[in-house]
């Protein structure tokens, strides 16, 4: 029986701690929190998103980076895998729109509390408030971890499970990046990823707690088009956030670089820019004597109008009979076509992940083993790999976690 050590109980730390225990070692997880799984307990809004319900295929469809690397983790723990895991432990699972899987209770908190069960049945030691200060390689291989205070501990194996730098309250303050560098590694370029939006009007100022639902949003550079989906999204003081946002913020990743993007929000997908005008009409019809800012009700939430008014260039007290055609169909080219300027990302404070890391280029796919140290796997945010919202991200914590487990 081998001994590994563990650096960080998150997700994927704790899920590899069970499959290493599984296959007969001794496991001892070094967290520098007083608690597991602090990151996970604010997944989801405290109701986490722990996997997204469809097969490996679409699964790797949702990577950003790296996608081709976790063919063989994602192969070997599916998101079926994953939910009969929490099931056996007795943490009932229900699949929403999107194939999202929540805890039926909806509560985090029991995700933490079924690995926890499990982690202690098979007799993983936990050691909590003790920080990992370096790793200990000898003769070129890993050989355990030294603490805050000194104490080193001996280990034929250790993986560092230490997230990435998003969320630092919750300790992701990239230790596993200086612990790879140290070792030899590569670090990607960090940056904050699934994060919300700044935007250069101050028309959001306005909008400031309004959440479209069933909206489509574009991000473009110039014409050509980054990103396209249906969703929510709501306004803040600085921009815009909501799952559509975020994913639309990881998918531009790389490509914003500093410039300038164009968000387009189109508020009435389910028209086409006729349908919409036949709607205009009749909802003019009914309302023929009254003036254009009073006729907008049936259109758009209260907080909306006074923006699409403005929008629409039309003056707001003109008469609704005479709003010309040509004014109406210009009204409604912009409500399909609302457009606002992205200047940037918020900071790691507000991002749900990381995007960079460890260079998956010197990682085994099957094993999450360093291809340069032997005995040093990585499993989670830690390594170059990231994904849209939905339970993706959490899927590659579980998937790298096990494989990192399986293959100490």
């Amino acid at each position: 029986m081998s001994k590994a050590v563990v650096i960080g109980c998150g997700a994927a730390g704790m899920f590899a701690a069970i499959a290493a225990a599984e296959q007969g070692h001794q496991v001892e997880i070094y967290e520098k929190n007083e608690k597991p799984g602090k990151k996970l307990y604010i997944t989801g809004k405290g109701r986490c998103n722990l996997t997204n319900n469809c097969d490996p295929e679409e699964l790797l469809k949702n990577v950003c980076s790296n996608r081709k690397f976790l063919y063989s983790a994602f192969y070997g723990c599916t998101s079926q895998d994953v939910i009969a895991f929490f099931e056996s432990q007795g943490m009932p699972t229900k699949t929403e729109r999107g194939n999202r899987v929540f805890p039926a209770s909806d509560h985090s908190s029991d995700v933490i509390a079924a690995l926890r069960r499990r982690l202690e049945a098979l007799g993983v030691q936990m050691h909590f408030n003790r920080k990992v200060k370096d790793l200990l390689i000898e003769d070129g291989r890993a050989a355990g971890v030294v603490l805050e205070d000194g104490k080193r501990v001996a280990a034929d194996a250790v993986l560092v499970a230490t997230g990435g730098l998003s969320y630092p309250s919750t300790g992701s303050t990239g230790d596993g990046y200086r612990f790879a560098q140290k070792a030899g590694h590569t670090v990607t370029e960090l940056s904050p990823a699934l994060v919300p939006l700044n935007i250069k009007e101050d028309t959001v100022r306005e909008l400031q707690g309004l959440s479209l639902k069933n909206v489509k949003v574009t991000v473009l550079d110039g014409k050509k088009r980054l990103y396209e989906d249906f969703g929510e999204m709501m306004f803040t003081h600085f921009g815009v956030t909501g799952p559509l946002i975020l994913s639309a913020s990881s998918a531009i990743g790389k490509k914003q670089k500093g410039k300038e993007l164009t968000l387009s929000i189109d508020l009435k997908p389910a028209l086409s820019e006729e349908q919409l005008d036949a709607r205009l009409l009749r909802d003019f019809a009914e309302a023929k004597n009254k003036q254009f800012k009073n006729a907008l009700g049936n259109l758009f939430p209260s907080k909306l109008i006074p923006v699409m008014i403005r929008f629409s260039e039309i003056d707001p007290e003109k008469k609704v009979n005479e709003i010309s055609r040509e004014e109406r169909l210009n009204f409604s080219h912009k409500i399909k076509n609302f457009r606002l300027t992205i200047t940037g990302f918020r900071d790691y404070n507000e991002a749900i992940i990381t995007r960079g890391g460890v260079n998956v280029k010197e990682v085994h796919p099957s094993t999450m083993e360093s291809r340069l140290v032997p005995g040093l796997f990585f499993a989670g945010e830690v390594l170059d790999l990231d994904a849209l919202t939905g339970g993706f991200n959490l899927q590659i914590a579980w998937a790298t976690g096990k494989a990192a487990g399986l293959g100490i």
